[in-house]
């Protein structure tokens, strides 16, 4: 053995009584509302880790049905099943797993699931630890990412994330790596991760970092995570653990502006990526009223004062 081998954590729960089942899952998962019921005469699951601090291989076989919402905090989450039916994001973006095909957790908000007589396969990141292997790898400001989780890798894809995944794990599971194996094997699943799944850094401004500032932080982290969804002040207030009116003169004091100017400006940056993506014909009316704004002469005043230039310079640029 190398002198400088370390071995992993490993951990593994195997129950058959259904409150067990619900008081590991939820406290793993900062979950609530589960219901847990047997499909047959006999209920039961397992559930194994095995990783350090950056990353950890989670394996959960279970013979039941269970659904609930969870809501994932400094950490990213990615899954697949190989047996069994699961679906996630229930009250979102609703995504059925296939089979061998990752998907990832929604972050900063809850996510219902369903799943049914499944075995599930999962991969903990440390939000941190990516967050800053995304800054060095894509050249972007460290900050919370924010992942398509709509998106269904295929293809070389799925391949090359199948390939890494298949390497991560032997050095993992091995009692003998050495810690720099271990580093660089944490390093390559979190670049496969970032490489697979579509993703944008969440930039916030540099005072946010300092801790006082970790409920306005989550508050932004929030409205980008729900920028899609009719959110409104009172919600993002909730989420970040703060009355409106904290929230109000949190931004103001920070910020210099309202939460509702900048959940605006967010959803400009959508309109902006999404214009540039699009082809010629596309009807700017439709990209905008995709994103909330309904008052088109309003809206294209705000991009312009935005982005200095008109929506359709964007679209035919």
């Amino acid at each position: 053995m190398d002198n400088d081998a370390v071995g992993p954590e490993r951990s593994e729960i195997v129950g058959r009584h259904i409150e067990q089942a619900r008081e590991m899952y939820q406290g793993t998962y900062n979950g609530r509302g589960f219901v847990i019921e047997p499909t047959g005469d006999a209920f039961g699951f397992r559930y194994t880790s095995v990783g350090d601090g950056e990353l950890s291989l989670r394996g959960n076989l279970f013979g039941g049905s269970m659904r609930g919402a969870i809501e994932t905090e400094g950490e990213y989450v990615v899954t697949w099943i190989t047996a069994g039916e699961g679906v996630l994001d229930l009250d979102g973006d609703p995504v059925a797993l296939q089979h061998g095909r990752p998907a990832m957790f929604v972050n900063n908000r809850d996510n219902a699931f369903a799943f049914h007589d499944h075995k599930q396969n999962l991969m903990h990141f440390d939000g941190a630890f990516l967050e800053r292997v995304a800054a060095e790898h894509e050249g972007t400001p460290e900050g919370p990412l924010l992942f398509d989780t709509t998106a269904v890798p295929e293809g070389d894809a799925l391949r090359r994330w199948g390939a890494t995944v298949s390497t991560v794990a032997k050095v993992l599971y091995s009692d003998n790596a050495s810690a720099i194996l271990r580093s660089e094997a944490n390093r390559a699943a979190a670049i496969a991760l970032l490489e697979t799944f579509p993703h944008e850094s969440i930039a916030a401004p540099p005072e946010l970092t300092v801790p006082g500032n970790a409920r306005l932080r989550r508050a932004i982290e929030f409205m980008h995570a729900n920028a899609h969804l009719p959110v409104n002040v009172t919600q993002i207030a909730e989420a970040a653990g703060v009355s409106p009116r904290v929230l109000q003169s949190a931004f103001h004091k920070h910020l210099e502006i309202t939460p509702v100017d900048y959940l605006r400006r967010i959803r400009l940056d959508r309109v902006r990526d999404d214009l540039r993506a699009a082809e010629p014909g596309t009807a700017i009316a439709d990209v905008a009223r995709n994103w909330g704004f309904a008052h088109l002469g309003r809206f294209a005043a705000h991009y312009a004062e935005r982005f200095g230039e008109l929506p359709r310079d964007t679209l035919h640029g």
